[in-house]
């Protein structure tokens, strides 16, 4: 098992490895860990931004959807120089920009019941970013069968919810809280209600601290935001 890093990794991760109870041995944690981001939105963005900036060992984005310029309004990974690519891409591009030495894994596919378990296998934990109940019905599935904890955010209007689901023998799944999908005419999207950029910022942000203290074996929580 690795028990140091490169010298430059105490440079640029210095401030977070002299807090109390992270150090080297939490750094290491962070370079073994792998995590999965499901949709290169307005909370993957965000989500992907920091855990590409802790220094994580391995970075899945799952993401078919190309960037369009109503995006731009909170999906801050993308740009204008990056319309008509794939979000996966576009993400990937602008995060190798700030960490050259990370290693992602890009996939512009869509995830279904017939590749989920293939493309979520390998990581340690996974992340819904989605913004649709049918995938957060099938993530949640995915997860319990592959035992990996499960970080999920929402964002409508100007609220946003995150939970953390699956997490260790006793923790609730999705479909343990909500086991009957609701009518499709009963719930809306962004783009039918609109969302305020900004909270969708803070969700994703939070799925990225949830995710880092699942990482380091501290507790994940249960956290709601209203603006």
């Amino acid at each position: 098992m690795t028990t140091t890093i490169p010298l430059q990794n105490y440079q640029r991760y210095g401030r977070q490895m002299i807090l109390d109870g992270f150090g080297l041995p939490g750094q290491i944690k962070l370079h073994q860990a792998s995590v999965v981001v499901v949709g290169a939105g307005g909370l993957g963005c965000p989500a992907l931004q920091y855990l590409g900036a802790v220094g994580l060992g391995r970075l899945g984005i799952v993401d078919h959807d190309r960037v369009e310029l109503s995006n731009l309004q909170r999906q801050i990974l993308h740009n204008e120089d990056t319309l008509g690519m794939y979000k996966a891409e576009s993400a990937a591009l602008a995060l190798k920009r700030m960490n050259s030495g990370l290693n992602i894994d890009v996939m512009t596919i869509a995830l279904t019941a017939d590749n989920a378990l293939s493309l979520l296998r390998p990581y340690d934990v996974i992340l819904d970013c989605t913004d649709n109940a049918a995938t957060r019905y099938l993530l949640s599935d995915a997860a319990v069968a592959l035992n990996k904890p499960l970080v999920s955010g929402a964002a409508q209007k100007f609220e946003g919810q995150l939970c953390v689901y699956n997490l260790g023998p006793t923790g609730p799944c999705y479909r343990c809280l909500y086991p009957t999908p609701p009518p499709l005419d009963a719930v809306g999207s962004c783009e039918e209600l609109g969302v305020l950029g900004v909270v969708t910022g803070i969700i994703g942000n939070m799925q990225a601290l949830e995710t880092i203290k699942i990482i380091l074996g501290t507790n994940g929580t249960i956290f709601s935001f209203e603006a």
